[in-house]
């Protein structure tokens, strides 16, 4: 568990990092460096994001899968990545 505490203070000390939410399997966000409503706005909305690109990923090719999702809009960048029955989702300023 420290390791991963470690890595994610790494993550947050980057510049423009705004801030962290790992969700778990069911989608709860476990830990999180965002207010709760935010949180579960963006918890929500990306796990569905993520299930349905692994989908698109798996229906295009079996034998492949998805491993990161980048989106970029006009205020923010937002970076998933779907691990083992986790979600890490990054948000930052992609200005900075």
């Amino acid at each position: 568990m420290a390791e991963v505490e470690d890595f994610l203070k790494r993550i947050e000390t980057h510049k423009g990092v705004i801030g962290t939410i790992i969700v778990n399997a069911d989608g709860i966000p476990i830990r999180t460096t965002l207010d709760n409503s935010t949180t579960v706005q963006y918890a929500g909305l990306l796990r569905n994001l993520s299930m349905m690109a692994r989908s698109a990923v798996r229906d295009i090719d079996p034998q492949n899968d998805l491993t990161f999702i980048r989106i970029r809009s006009k205020k923010h960048e937002i970076l998933v990545t779907p691990e083992n029955n986790f979600l890490l989702i990054v948000i930052q300023n992609p200005c900075e």
